[in-house]
């Protein structure tokens, strides 16, 4: 990474320490001792709590002791994704990262800007010496990605400030104030082995090259869910032939799109042609139906050594009809706002040969606590009528718009006198730790803010690089103007 090109050069600077670092979810002990050795070589107040939150305060600058503290917010963990064909360890290997133009990419992963670009942010400013600000408290929060044990597990007493500014936003030029609540939903469904009968082709089906991305901030994008593509085909299949489902592996992390779906099956030899002339006209159709979202699938059936044996025939067709049934994707839209109230992501199938069960996870996400219910019931009930053993998770809840928002102002006016011209105040689909923290702080005045990312939860996560500055010289300016006791 050249630093020399990249402004402000302090932000990029810390943000290459961040990426020397691995920190995949619960598992970012080493970020911990980072964050926890970079903050007392400073001589700064620096504590974590039980759960391995890490927070440092910094003091007033000259003339700002009178200032409210403000707690500046990011999460230490990363979304670990990377392409089938490269080789990268997440728990030990350090992200690659490239400049492609304005943007920065990592090499085949992802790139992890999501959220160290915050982190790095607050490094930059707690190791300066020359930007005023009031009080100020940087908070690190681990596992936000996949569980938001975190910000669930802090104690009330390990923040002081009762401003927060959250660094986990997406878009420069907007300015988020609410945000959806989600759970996940996890459906097991027991499975036998039977032998296959004679003069059965087996055969593999797979899809690739998909667009993925957020399974909230991009779920109403129409990017395929390549989990609902392969479900789609072998309900058309099942239909048609004596279709024998062997292995299934598709799909990954909860809160990501699935770009990738692979599965092992078997027909009649006789079949052999008939279902690669199916496959072929799908691939078509599915092409026609997403030509402006997915520009690079690529659907692939090869034919594989005889299998012995396959996940026994009633279980196939009750998985594939709840897979075919299942809703995906955006079901409801705010009333008042163009923005999506409603969406379910079916994330990943695995058959299991140790518990003889297929997983299937999914989660649901709703800016209306009982939608949110109702949607994640309507997954329970498809499976459960599959015969699958359902699992509802507790959830996160939602961040509701405070209208009175001292620094939603400042942020606002801030914003004009930079840019001379007003941001977007908005809600976000995502998730948010503002949720947790509303829940857990009442009262606590919150915006969330940050640098462009595009592609994130994928490989293809790229941050655009003049937008850092952007959203540097605006948090500056909150910060000089920050409201006074």
């Amino acid at each position: 990474m050249n630093e020399i090109t990249l402004q402000p050069a302090c932000i990029f600077k810390c943000f290459a320490q961040v990426n020397q670092i691995p920190r995949p979810s619960k598992k970012e002990e080493k970020m911990i001792d980072f964050l926890l050795e970079f903050g007392r070589k400073l001589n700064l107040d620096t504590r974590r709590d039980d759960v391995g939150n890490v927070i440092i305060r910094k003091p007033a600058t000259p003339g700002m002791e009178d200032c409210q503290t403000i707690v500046l917010q990011s999460h230490m963990d990363m979304v670990c994704e990377k392409n089938k064909d490269v080789s990268f360890d997440f728990t030990r290997d350090a992200i690659q990262t490239f400049v492609d133009g304005e943007w920065m990419k990592a090499k085949g992963t992802t790139l992890g800007a999501d959220d160290g670009i915050g982190v790095a942010m607050q490094m930059a400013l707690l190791e300066s010496a020359d930007i005023v600000h009031g009080p100020i408290e940087c908070v690190f929060t681990r596992d936000e990605e996949t569980g938001l044990t975190g910000a669930e597990g802090m104690q009330a007493d390990f923040i002081s400030g009762r401003i927060l500014i959250n660094l986990d936003s997406e878009d420069e030029g907007e300015i988020f104030v609410s945000c959806a609540g989600g759970c996940r939903t996890f459906a097991q469904l027991e499975y036998h082995e039977e032998v296959l009968p004679m003069g059965f082709l087996t055969f593999s089906l797979s899809i690739k090259g998909l667009t993925g991305g957020h399974s909230g901030d991009d779920i109403d994008k129409k990017r395929a869910n390549a989990n609902k593509l392969l479900a789609r085909f072998l309900y058309l299949c099942q239909q048609k032939y004596d279709l024998r489902l062997i292995d299934i592996q598709t799909g990954g992390l909860h809160n990501a799109i699935p770009r990738e779906a692979w599965c092992l099956c078997a027909v009649p030899q006789k079949n052999k042609e008939s279902i690669t002339v199916d496959w072929n006209l799908f691939q078509a159709d599915v092409e026609e139906e997403y030509n402006v979202t997915e520009k690079t699938m690529e659907f692939v059936l090869e034919s594989e050594n005889p299998a012995t044996h396959a996940i026994d025939k009633d279980c196939s067709q009750r998985l594939i009809k709840a897979l075919q049934g299942v809703d995906n994707g955006v079901f409801a839209v705010c009333q008042d706002l163009n923005l999506v109230e409603t969406s379910s992501n079916l994330a990943s199938i695995h058959k299991n040969p140790e518990t003889m069960a297929i997983d299937v996870n999914s989660s649901q996400r709703s800016s209306i606590y009982s939608a949110r219910i109702n949607m994640a019931n309507t997954f329970a009930a498809v499976f459960e009528l599959a015969g699958a053993k359902v699992e509802i998770g507790e959830g996160y809840p939602g961040w509701k718009m405070n209208p009175d928002s001292e620094i939603l102002r400042i942020a606002i006016s801030q914003y004009k006198q930079l840019f001379g011209k007003e941001p977007v105040v908005r809600g976000i689909h995502a998730g948010l730790e503002c949720g947790l923290f509303s829940e857990k702080f009442p009262g606590m005045d919150m915006i969330s803010m940050g640098p462009t990312l595009r592609g994130v939860h994928s490989p293809d996560e790229k941050l655009l690089i003049p937008t850092v500055k952007m959203v540097w010289d605006h948090l500056l300016a909150i910060l000089k103007n920050a409201p006074r006791k």
